[in-house]
């Protein structure tokens, strides 16, 4: 089995001209949907990965999800 090598520029390249392409950081400001600010704990390096580092930001993604879906302007900052 052979595993290609990790070229992050090239990868990092295709993506960023997707995304921009694609407004994907894109916000609408004002509207009259309610307003949200979701913000769970700025990541910071604390040693190896371990469960409350998936449990902490996933659980902020599905807030921000959720609310989302229920129809409010959402501010999700990380970092």
């Amino acid at each position: 089995m052979t595993h290609d090598r990790y070229h992050p520029q090239e990868l990092e390249e295709k993506w960023q001209a997707r995304w921009q392409a694609q407004d994907a950081f894109a916000c609408a400001h004002g509207g009259d949907r309610p307003k949200c600010y979701v913000l769970e704990m700025l990541p910071y390096p604390s040693g190896k990965i371990h469960m409350g580092h998936v449990r902490n930001y996933s659980i902020g993604d599905v807030v921000a999800r959720m609310r989302r879906m229920q129809g409010f302007n959402v501010l999700h900052p990380m970092g």
